[in-house]
């Protein structure tokens, strides 16, 4: 810690020149005391009243001060009341015992007088410090960070030492300015900062080490503190990071094992069969008739298109979950989009009623991609809907969107999968096609969600199924697409 000096200042001197003058008024004061009493009592029983100077001296400057002026006091009293008076010779040698025990006990007494006052100073110092440490440690609690305290904390340092301004700076590269002074806060072997400060007269030595040693241990706590909140804010961020990442694997390793599944049976089932078929043509053929051999030429054309649409479906559903399936947006109509995918459904399309309005505004989405939503739902539809069951396109326009519904008259969805009707691979009671992968659906609400629609589903146990997607109209079209 630097070193303060504190007798060079100008206020140091002003205060020394203040107890003397102090000192020598009370001295003149007990002597003007005995000069009145003398008529009335014996004058070396007065002498004693010399204490009254020597005591508040003692009291409030101490014992340094008051041994002088005990002695001028005894020179006084020597010089103004023993014969001879008015001079420092004594006529008789009793005096000499007087004066050296009158000597002997002001010093005495000054320096309990000292002792007393000392104490009670120092009382009221470690008072005042353990309330700044109280209120430090407050401040500390206040906040996680210890920078933003240390203005105020600072400020009551300060103020303890009796400065006018100063600041702490944690682990500080600058030097002083003009008129600091620049006190280390450390604790044990470790420097925890730098309090400058700026105080006319300088803080006691004893008093600014305390500080500065309880200052520095405060800060150092609250700094380890913080490091362990940081530490631990750090590690549950690790964790959370490494849970998440954890669950994102277990996902991964669900869906790539969802796709396993579906490539060793739903690719395996329709190669098995073209391989079957092409090999009794292939060594047979001889041996088959017209018939026959279109029957097989017509299952191998039914498995290859069922493998093609199979790999259309992982790959959109790749591009969905990639974000690559950027939608080409064009005005259309809800009767061209129904019609488009009336025609891709094919002939099975005979069992599907569409109850349309006679006027619907536009919607604005990518024609293909919401083709592609309502064949999968059409298709879906009309798999659980048994013959002759019908199934039902509806659209109606409500609240600035265009709602189409398609219902079927199946064994409809339980309240409890509704929730995951709409995840990839789930086959849970409903699919995308006999034997499907759990697909459609989550590639039909994947369109549905780019084109900035939605897609649910209104169902219950036994109460057959309603697809709702809902798309915002175009209230004023410009060009519509046929």
């Amino acid at each position: 810690m630097a070193v303060i000096s504190r007798s060079g200042s100008p206020a140091g001197w002003l205060k020394h020149l203040g107890a003397a003058g102090v000192s020598l008024a009370a001295v003149a004061l007990v002597t003007s005391a005995i000069f009145a009493l003398e008529p009335v009592a014996p004058v070396l029983s007065l002498g004693v009243l010399y204490l009254f100077a020597v005591l508040p001296v003692a009291a409030f400057w101490g014992l340094g001060y008051a041994v002088p002026v005990s002695i001028v006091s005894l020179l006084a009293f020597n010089y103004f009341f023993l014969a001879p008076r008015h001079t420092l010779r004594l006529a008789d040698s009793e005096n000499w015992v007087a004066l050296a025990v009158y000597l002997f006990t002001a010093i005495v007494v000054s320096g309990l007088a000292a002792r007393a006052r000392r104490r009670t100073v120092e009382a009221e110092q470690r008072r005042r410090e353990a309330t700044l440490a109280a209120e430090i440690s407050a401040l500390l609690l206040e906040s996680h960070e210890v920078r933003p305290q240390l203005e105020r904390i600072s400020a009551r340092v300060v103020s303890m030492l009796g400065g006018t301004d100063g600041r702490i700076e944690l682990h500080p590269t600058g030097f002083p300015y003009w008129e600091e002074a620049g006190l280390d806060l450390v604790v044990g072997e470790r420097e925890v900062g730098r309090l400058f400060l700026v105080a006319n007269p300088p803080p006691d030595p004893e008093v600014a080490a305390r500080v500065c040693t309880m200052v520095a241990s405060l800060l150092a706590t609250a700094i380890e503190r913080e490091e362990l909140a940081r530490h631990a804010r750090e590690s549950e961020a690790r964790r959370r990071s490494e849970a998440i990442e954890a669950e994102a694997l277990r996902r991964s390793d669900a869906a790539k094992t969802a796709v396993l599944r579906s490539v060793s049976h739903d690719l395996r089932s329709p190669i098995t069969a073209i391989m079957a078929a092409s090999e009794v043509l292939e060594g047979a053929s001889q041996e088959l008739t017209p018939e026959e051999r279109a029957e097989l030429l017509a299952s191998i054309s039914a498995e290859v298109r069922k493998l093609a649409r199979l790999v259309s479906n992982l790959l959109e559903l790749s591009r969905l979950q990639a974000d690559a399936a950027a939608p080409v947006l064009e005005l259309w109509t809800v009767d061209s989009l129904v019609a488009r995918a009336l025609d891709a459904v094919g002939p099975t399309n005979d069992r599907i009623d569409v109850v349309l309005p006679e006027e619907s505004p536009p919607v604005r989405v990518d024609g293909t991609q919401l083709e592609h939503v309502l064949v999968n739902l059409l298709e879906n539809a009309l798999k659980f809907s048994a013959e002759p069951a019908r199934v039902v396109v509806r659209a109606d326009h409500l609240d600035g969107q265009v709602v189409v519904r398609v219902v079927d008259h199946g064994p409809g969805v339980p309240l409890a999968e509704q929730a995951r009707v709409f995840e990839p691979f789930n086959r849970g009671g409903r699919g995308d096609g006999e034997g499907g992968t759990g697909l459609g659906l989550a590639i039909a609400r994947g369109f549905a969600q780019v084109n900035g629609g939605r897609l649910w589903v209104e169902s219950g146990a036994d109460q057959g199924s309603t697809f709702a997607l809902a798309l915002p109209a175009v209230e004023a079209p410009v060009d519509v697409a046929p």
